[in-house]
């Protein structure tokens, strides 16, 4: 790759991150991806922005889709890739946008995996240890189930992000874009009886540490931590550890208030999710269980 090629690379990067407010893990992306497409360029003897034409793009999309890539990473490239070509003729950098005419891939639409309402609860119960451990556990999968949070929006909750005396979260999601999530009943009793004891034996009386989720050694969360914390209470309830993970329980969230006659948008707000088309998938889902039932019928 050229000098020329970087700069102008690291250049749009670091322009999403901080005039369009995206995530660091989306720069981080958009990074990777843009280098590799321009180690591809430069196979071919291109190792500017201005040789490059609508051919080499669509015939680098094209390479992507033979080589088995998901669709998803397909889209996310091509996006990285309209995105770089946009940032430098905006910033007359190029004359021609060569990826301004090419028809973006569209991911494949997979519905997400949810466990039924007896089974997430089937989890949730058997936690039901007052030691610390089993008080923070609790807590963490009734937010995540409760609240709809994303893993990494769970490991970033800070105390001072309860608001309103206990009732709302405060949640600074993908792209530092921040919304307010109520705490339903189940979620408030299980993080009020770890606030009040269990956390204070995590962080050995410290006063000064920020998250509300903390491990024996004071430290924040991983999303590793959580995941194997789900997956060890779902082994515990009898559930395949292969089913679960923190972001089914979000999608569970989703689709379950979705069937008991929640409104979309509201459902939209929630999980904070910048397009209404991303939480109409769980429209499909609600869908495909009502097709389940539907066989049910004697003139099916």
């Amino acid at each position: 790759m050229t000098s020329s090629l970087e700069s102008d690379i690291d250049a749009f990067v670091d322009a999403i991150l901080l005039e369009e407010g995206q995530s660091e893990n989306t720069r981080q992306a958009y990074g990777s991806d843009l280098r590799f497409f321009a180690e591809w360029l430069a196979k071919r003897g291109k190792t500017s922005a201005k040789e490059v034409t609508t051919d080499d793009i669509a015939d680098f999309l094209q390479a992507e889709r033979e080589a088995g890539l998901k669709s998803s990473t397909r889209a996310r490239r091509s996006a990285a890739i309209r995105g770089l070509f946009r940032f430098l003729q905006q910033r007359r950098a190029i004359a021609r946008n060569p990826a301004e005419l090419l028809d973006s891939p569209k991911p494949d639409q997979t519905l997400p995996r949810v466990l039924s309402e007896a089974e997430v609860f089937r989890m949730l119960d058997g936690v039901s240890g007052l030691d610390p451990r089993s008080l923070r556990d609790r807590a963490i999968l009734e937010i995540l189930y409760g609240c709809g949070l994303r893993v990494s929006e769970l490991c970033e909750l800070r105390l001072e992000d309860i608001v309103a005396e206990g009732e709302l979260l405060r949640i600074f999601g993908k792209g530092s874009k921040e919304r307010v999530v109520p705490i339903g009943g189940a979620a408030s009793r299980a993080l009020n009886a770890y606030l009040q004891s269990a956390r204070l034996v995590f962080t050995k009386g410290d006063f000064s540490v920020p998250y509300v989720f903390v491990t024996r050694r004071q430290d924040k969360f991983t999303r590793r931590g959580v995941l194997k914390i789900v997956k060890e209470r779902a082994m515990a309830a009898d559930i395949d550890p292969a089913k679960i993970s923190p972001h089914v329980l979000r999608h569970c969230f989703a689709s379950h208030m979705l069937s008991r006659g929640a409104d979309i948008r509201a459902i939209q707000e929630l999980l904070g999710h910048a397009d209404i088309g991303t939480t109409q998938i769980y429209t499909h889902v609600d869908t495909a269980k009502f097709a389940e039932v539907h066989r049910l019928h004697p003139r099916h």
